[in-house]
């Protein structure tokens, strides 16, 4: 008889969770809101409750393998929320131990990142591989890396932090961490409008941005500009390449993967972003790497990646 997993994906705003076969198939998904529950407790509560109502209908508990979950700062090694910036419960949560408690099934946590990579070994564009690093561009920019087939998870758990690593020394500051030039401050949804904002104040060029109003102004608005030909538009997209392409040129200089996977609202952008990245990146390898690594788009439908990543920990 089939036996199925459970991925559940906590968000800052938001839960989902699904149903998933071994082939990447998710049966069955319902969600609910993270943000309404001030005590973790009333949040496992509502998940148990939920996912029951999911598992009756593949036939109970005795066929689900175990529940993997993503979520930001989740630890592998322990089990453990720590200290997750956008959560409503503080400090250190075990939140493995809480839900396998509660639904009496076995339970893996990774952080979201490293839950997308491991989604994209088993079901998508990294199926077959060994070395590939996974980087999310969304709101945020997560990543995850694996080498010789291992997700590298570091002595602690967090490893893999790609997204705050400084690309641009004494740069932009990064509200939520305090420090200055990394990555995530440019390459994320959040870093393209904040590039947009600045080109527009630097010059007086003509711009469809300029009928938006800043606070208005979002990723999706300047691809639709770049669309319509709209040149400053695409040159946002273009210092976003470059910063997106030099940052790659340093990890793959540190693990030497077959392929970068990029995921996330930014890869809607295509070539605007896609380009400019694949330029940069070769520009700034040296000879040795050059030419070799692959800039793929992932494969995982944007609805599903999320618990299929956190499922995909259960096959492991």
């Amino acid at each position: 008889m089939d036996s199925f997993v459970v991925g559940v994906d906590i968000g800052g705003t938001g839960t989902k969770f699904g149903i998933v076969d071994n082939v990447g198939n998710v049966l069955f998904s319902s969600e609910m809101s993270t943000k309404k529950h001030e005590q973790v407790h009333t949040f496992i509560e509502e998940l148990n409750e939920k996912l029951l109502e999911l598992i009756d209908k593949v036939g109970g508990v005795g066929r689900i393998k175990g529940i993997g979950v993503g979520a930001p700062n989740g630890n592998i090694y322990t089990g453990n929320i720590e200290y997750a910036p956008n959560l409503p419960w503080r400090g250190i949560i075990p939140l493995a131990k809480m839900i396998q408690d509660k639904t009496k099934l076995p339970v893996k946590l990774t952080n979201d990142a490293n839950a997308a990579a491991v989604g994209e070994m088993k079901y998508g564009a990294a199926q077959g591989m060994n070395d590939f690093i996974m980087i999310t561009l969304g709101t945020g920019v997560g990543s995850g890396i694996v080498a010789n087939g291992q997700l590298i998870y570091g002595h602690d758990g967090f490893a893999g932090e790609l997204g705050h690593t400084i690309i641009v020394p004494d740069g932009r500051l990064h509200p939520g961490t305090g420090k200055r030039g990394s990555l995530e401050s440019y390459a994320s949804a959040t870093g393209v409008t904040l590039t947009a904002i600045e080109i527009l104040q630097k010059s007086d060029r003509p711009s469809l941005l300029r009928e938006v109003a800043a606070s208005e102004l979002n990723a999706k608005i300047i691809f639709d500009a770049a669309t319509k030909g709209d040149e400053l538009a695409k040159e946002v997209f273009d210092y976003t390449g470059k910063i997106l392409g030099m940052a790659l040129a340093n990890f793959v200089m540190f693990s030497s993967p077959e392929a970068i996977i990029l995921f996330g609202g930014l890869t809607k952008a295509g070539d605007f972003i896609l380009k400019p990245t694949r330029e940069h990146l070769e520009a700034n390898l040296i000879e040795i790497f050059q030419n070799k690594v692959k800039i793929l788009v992932s494969h995982l439908k944007e609805s599903d990646a999320a618990i299929l990543g956190a499922s995909a920990l259960m096959w492991e």
